[in-house]
């Protein structure tokens, strides 16, 4: 099996575990009532189950991302590092406007 394949599945793993720990967590402290919500429901294992799993995708996700993130090789310094371009410093310009060019004035 190619690495990376491997390294997707131990990501994936350990996002669902995270979830799974994220989510007892929310039952575990009650958050808006959830816990009492799924016991009270009958198809309460229902959304128990669905809680879990889109949370597993997110986590999983976001954890095989930050995974890939991490194998970057660093980046080589460059010769000319530290050094700018100069920056162009804009000076106003005075332009004069007769009453002529200018239009009709209002009161």
């Amino acid at each position: 099996m190619p690495e990376l394949v491997k390294l997707y599945i131990r990501q994936v793993l350990i996002g669902f575990a995270l979830a799974g720990v994220f989510v007892a967590a929310l039952l575990w402290a009650d958050v808006a009532r959830l816990r009492s919500l799924i016991l009270a429901t009958d198809g309460g294992w229902i959304a128990l189950f669905l809680l879990f799993f889109f949370n597993g995708l997110v986590f999983a996700g976001v954890q095989f991302a930050i995974r890939v993130m991490q194998m970057a090789e660093p980046e080589k310094p460059d010769d000319d590092a530290g050094h700018r371009d100069a920056v162009p410093t804009l000076e106003p310009a005075v332009v004069r406007v007769s009453k002529a060019v200018a239009g009709p004035q209002r009161p």
